[in-house]
């Protein structure tokens, strides 16, 4: 199925290509201004931390359905060896397999592709097997720390976890605004909860998989409007899955990072964060995001840390 009409209309009025240069390759962080920090640092007012990853274990969130993308793989490659020889300092070392979006990640804007384009209108063709991303690789994302700020659709539109189908609208965006009594500005990142990790946490990988409930087509519209950095969810598709369009895969993503160049993230655990923000009745903080800067990378673990 060639995308529809509506995909196009939505990916002109969205599209960032060469608002930053034709040389640039990390769309909206260019955002993140020094200005952007120095105002998100004074959200932190207790110090009080809050981590947002989940573990890197390997019964993890994936179950197949990709391939390839396995969970965390750990190997002990050396337990207490005295390396220099009887009596001396020993080490034990350890070694790691995985899929870079195996669990709580970045999405590099290199991560999908439509039309035989990526980010800033480059080929598609120009990721390969040994230069893997030769543009906008995931280590290009250099400085992800700004204001975050949680939209948490679940709670604003009254249920601890949105069902399986609920599509997140603009409109759900805006309710969540109106709760977290904060306005969305330019330069932050957006984290939207919908619940639905918790039916991970639960011990139901594949029921947190599918049905999930995720964000709408109509979205990208919105987080461009406000100059969003960046955007990350509970979820593992990061948009409604199965798509709210027959037979429409993936469009927020193609959306998001090739058209508007702007970093998603998923699998993030939000529901900590939640509460937090309840309790101290804002949904603002400063938030360090740093992806691991895999050269090429299409992706990333990350273990993001909200600071309030």
């Amino acid at each position: 199925m060639s995308l529809p009409a509506e995909f196009h209309d939505i990916a002109k009025r969205v599209n960032n290509w060469g608002r930053w240069g034709a040389d640039d390759e990390i769309g909206t962080l260019n955002l993140i201004t020094d200005e952007v920090v120095r105002t998100a640092a004074e959200a932190v007012r207790t110090g009080r931390r809050v981590p947002l990853a989940l573990p890197l274990q390997e019964d993890g969130v994936q179950t197949g359905l990709i391939p390839g993308r396995v969970n965390p793989l750990h190997t002990m490659v050396q337990i207490n060896q005295e390396l220099f020889g009887p009596g001396t300092v020993a080490t034990s070392d350890d070694a790691v397999t995985m899929g870079l979006q195996a669990a709580t990640h970045w999405d590099a804007l290199t991560h999908v592709s439509h039309s035989g384009r990526i980010y800033n209108g480059r080929p598609a063709d120009s990721i390969t097997p040994h230069t893997r991303a030769r543009h906008s690789g995931i280590d290009k994302a250099r400085h992800v720390v700004s204001r975050g700020v949680l939209l948490d659709v679940a709670r604003a539109r009254g249920v601890d976890r949105l069902a399986g189908d609920h599509v997140v609208t603009p409109e759900d965006l805006e309710a969540a605004e109106e709760l977290a009594r904060t306005t969305v500005r330019a330069g932050d990142i957006v984290l939207v909860r919908t619940g639905q990790i918790q039916t991970y946490l639960a011990g139901d990988k594949h029921a947190y998989g599918h049905p999930s409930p995720g964000l709408s087509i109509r979205t990208p519209e919105w987080f461009h409007a406000r100059d969003v950095a960046a955007v990350a969810n509970d979820t593992l598709t990061f948009e409604i899955f199965p798509p709210e369009i027959e037979n429409l895969w993936l469009p927020v993503h193609a959306l998001d990072l090739v058209e508007m160049g702007m970093l998603q993230g998923q699998n993030w655990n939000l529901e900590e964060l939640s509460t937090a923000c309840a309790r101290e009745e804002r949904y603002a903080f400063l938030l360090s995001a740093m992806p691991e800067p895999f050269v090429g990378g299409t992706g990333t673990p990350v273990a993001p840390v909200a600071v309030f």
